[in-house]
């Protein structure tokens, strides 16, 4: 019986292993489909259109910018009276009492050079002059008593006791002593005049302001070599120090060659400072310089401030409005401000010009109003407000409407 069951046994299925097999089966289906599926989604995201990477600018006011202006230029703040002090002759710096900011005062004493030699120089041409006046005086004495014995000699021959000899001989002594009193002469003038250059020497050693006004740069140091002409390599200086007559202060713009016929003498112009944006300065033309750049193709043209201020300072970057007669009338009332925007925001659109507004993440193309501007930027009339922000770099395809990217600067 045992064998029996055993044989049954063995014929009997196992059900065990069929559901392993149908797992294995399924987890393969489903990985297929979860593949496929993000093979589709990779495909569906790169037919996406992705956002043009452009950069951006703010429009921005302008308050320099006044109605009736018939032009805008840039330029600098220069000085009329602007000097490098240096020296006369060579010489080693041994004292410098001027340093950078300092006001100074015509004929200040700004360095002085080392003397010592010059010194004793002086006081050989004095010793020798002291000589000569004293060899002077002893001809002078010795000439006296000639023409004591030349008086004497005259009387005795007129007597008949004394040859004519002696006469002739007092005669000549008394002449040969005029001569070398003459001569003596002579020679203290040009012994004073040799003193008088010594001292001029060494009153040169000493440098003083040549007018009042600023130092804005301090250019040698003690024990450093000083000379007016460039000698010595990189050893040698040529100035002591700068200095601006603030007074002087005054605009240089360069105006295109195309326009300048807008500007005029004792145009009024508004000046606007790169360093205070806000603030507008009264100013007017003093003159176009009659000459053009060829190079560049610009006159340029001189700009006088109406007032002075301290915080004008030489170099300072500048923008001026010239402004027509409606403009210097808004002028003296109130100026009115302007909306600026880089030029190449600015796009052509037939015969108009456009610009491409960025926002959330979207560009609007719209269409702008243009003044009358040379320059980088442009006053913009009308199609935009202060604060928004225009593309300025992009995509020459750009559309109305399209996703950017807006790039840090």
């Amino acid at each position: 019986m045992a064998s029996e069951k055993s044989t049954l046994d063995g014929l009997r299925i196992d059900r065990t292993a069929a559901p392993e097999a149908g797992k294995g089966r399924l987890g393969w289906i489903l990985g297929f489909i979860l593949l496929l599926v993000a093979a589709g989604g990779v495909f569906a995201w790169l037919r996406m259109p992705r956002a043009a990477e452009v950069r951006v600018a703010s429009v921005r006011e302008r308050p320099g910018s006044t109605a009736g202006t018939v032009l805008n230029a840039s330029g600098y703040v220069t000085a009329r009276r602007q000097a490098t002090v240096s020296s006369k002759t060579t010489g080693k710096v041994t004292e410098i009492f001027v340093e950078e900011g300092m006001v100074v005062r015509e004929g200040q004493i700004l360095a002085r050079l080392d003397d010592s030699i010059l010194a004793k120089e002086l006081s050989l041409g004095e010793a020798r002059l002291a000589a000569q006046r004293g060899s002077l005086e002893e001809t002078e004495v010795r000439l006296r008593e000639a023409e004591i014995n030349l008086r004497r000699a005259r009387s005795l021959r007129e007597q008949g006791v004394a040859p004519q000899a002696d006469l002739d001989t007092a005669e000549a002594q008394v002449n040969s002593l005029k001569a070398r009193l003459d001569l003596g002469r002579q020679e203290i003038a040009v012994a004073e005049r040799e003193l008088a250059l010594n001292r001029q020497y060494l009153d040169d050693t000493v440098i003083r302001a040549p007018f009042s006004g600023v130092a804005i740069s301090k250019d040698a140091q003690p024990g450093e070599m000083i000379s007016p002409v460039s000698a010595g390599g990189g050893f040698t200086r040529t100035g002591i120090c700068t200095i601006v007559d603030m007074a002087s202060l005054e605009i240089e713009v360069d105006v295109n060659e195309a326009y300048i016929q807008r500007v005029q003498p004792g145009q009024r112009t508004m000046a606007t400072l790169d360093a205070y944006p806000d603030w507008q300065i009264p100013s007017r033309v003093i003159m176009p310089v009659p000459t053009a750049d060829r190079q560049k193709a610009t006159v340029r043209v001189r700009i006088g401030f109406e007032a002075l201020d301290p915080r004008i300072l030489p170099d300072m970057g500048v923008k001026v409005a010239f402004l027509d007669k409606e403009g210097e009338a808004a002028a003296a009332e109130r100026p009115k401000a302007a909306l600026v925007v880089p030029r190449k925001a600015l796009r052509k659109d037939g015969d108009r010009d456009v610009v491409f507004v960025v926002k959330d993440g979207l560009v609007e193309r719209r269409a702008v109003g243009v003044g009358p501007t040379p320059g980088e930027e442009a006053v913009v009339t009308s199609g935009l407000t202060s604060g928004e922000q225009v593309v300025v770099e992009g995509p020459a395809d750009l559309a109305d409407g399209a996703k950017v990217a807006v790039q840090s600067k």
